[in-house]
């Protein structure tokens, strides 16, 4: 919801403040800034602290300066306030690795995607709300009711168990089983005989232990792929935002080269006001939508294909469907081409999530996962200098680079050392 916020407000704090296209792309940057600072450090706490503790922190925190966002009185106020949403947003991670460590091996390759219904239904629902709130009371009750769900989520991490695995790491036993009796009394079944042992790992979410021997190789090309696919993915995303203010669709350009001498002094400035209409929403709504299109497809392909092959191909097809968008075609062609474009890098996140989380061994999941979101930050950082700077200069040079970068993605993923389909979770390194 995060990112879908920032590219609906987008046009309407432009306009306020009278911000440059670099103003408004520094926005986003500064939200995965701290994003990608926070997301190590919370993923280090969570291998030594757990997981759920993180997660409801991670909650209050985004919640809390999400909702003192509405109330910033300037521009700065906004950049940095957002930037702090970012850094507890990292922590949200968590919910995932919890979900991992509980699923068991021959189902997470069907479960883990379907996680992917709820993101779209949260940028659907913010797409939504713009297209009411915005033109009505305005840009600072649409982010005050968005912080709603978050605040409500709260409520219900009392039903929310700490990972099973992690207490088990930890040497906590009796903690984990009573978990597992919980979960089996809710699901009208017995706890299979035996005990849990597991000597407990007093070194645990070591940065030294991803570069091990063992783990280099897979460690290096999973952040090369982490940085790509966020790359692609938000990069995507904003440039939705911005094909659909300006509307650049064939013979739009020569339309405004023809209307230039009518247009008023305020179109003439670089902190122009182009608002959504009821057209630009729609079809945000329909290339949204793209993200769960090829999920289906998805799941069956990381399951029989496995997950490095299927993600080569879908970061294969990226590629090919940035240069597509160079094509002079209809607004119709251009939404089309953006729905597969949101339905590949959607496919390609699922596999990537899946992949990370399935990989390393409990001990050091949390890390692993959160370092590879402070590198899939950096790719997510650049993006919007990319989707809003770049593209106004020279759009053919810019889809060529996200195409590039998806290209070397896609050889990263196929040259991955390990396979994790069928791979049971280790436990420890």
């Amino acid at each position: 919801m995060e990112i879908m916020l920032i590219a609906v407000v987008s046009p309407l704090i432009r306009c306020e403040w009278q911000l440059q296209d670099w103003q408004v792309a520094l926005v986003t940057t500064m939200v995965f800034f701290g994003y990608m600072v926070f997301s190590i450090v919370l993923g280090l706490l969570a291998d030594r602290y757990g997981r759920w503790k993180i997660l409801l922190l991670s909650f209050l925190w985004a919640a809390y300066f999400s909702l003192l966002t509405s109330f910033a009185p300037s521009y700065a106020w906004f950049v940095f306030l957002r930037a702090m949403v970012g850094g507890g947003v990292s922590g949200h991670a968590q919910g995932l690795i919890i979900k991992t460590e509980f699923l068991p091996t021959k189902y997470r390759g069907y479960m883990l995607p379907l996680s992917q219904v709820f993101w779209l239904a949260g940028s659907l629902l913010i797409i939504g709300l713009a297209s009411v709130v915005n033109p009505t009371i305005g840009w600072r009750w649409l982010i005050r009711i968005a912080s709603i769900p978050g605040i409500l989520l709260i409520l219900v991490f009392k039903f929310i168990p700490e990972s099973a695995r992690y207490n088990v790491s930890t040497g906590n036993a009796g903690a984990a089983l009573a978990t597992l009796q919980r979960i089996a009394r809710i699901n009208g079944a017995a706890v299979p005989e035996g005990h849990l042992r597991e000597p407990a790992q007093e070194r645990r979410g070591r940065f030294k232990d991803l570069i091990h021997p063992k783990y280099l190789r897979t460690t290096l090309q999973i952040w090369i792929i982490w940085l790509g696919i966020a790359f692609a993915y938000y990069g995507v995303i904003l440039a939705s935002a911005e094909l659909l203010e300006r509307d650049p669709v064939c013979g739009s350009a020569a339309l405004a080269l023809q209307d230039s001498s009518d247009d008023s002094e305020e179109s003439h400035s670089p902190c122009h006001c182009h608002f959504f209409g009821p057209a630009a929403y729609q079809s945000m709504i329909i290339s949204t939508a793209g993200e769960i299109a090829l999920n289906p497809v998805n799941i069956l392909s990381i399951n029989l294909l496995g997950r490095r092959l299927s993600l080569c191909i879908t970061m294969g097809c990226t590629a090919l469907f940035f240069l597509l968008l160079n094509i002079c075609t209809s607004r119709a062609g251009m939404v089309g081409f953006l729905f597969m474009l949101r339905a590949l890098v959607s496919a390609n996140f699922n596999t990537i999530y899946i992949y990370t989380a399935e990989v390393y061994p409990t001990t050091m999941r949390a890390l692993g996962m959160g370092t590879s979101g402070a590198l899939c930050r950096v790719g997510a950082m650049v993006a919007p200098f990319i989707s809003q700077v770049l593209m106004s200069a020279s759009f053919l040079g810019a889809l060529c680079l996200f195409s590039s970068v998806c290209i070397i993605c896609a050889i990263s993923a196929v040259t991955l050392p390990i396979e994790t389909k069928g791979r049971a979770l280790q436990q420890v390194k």
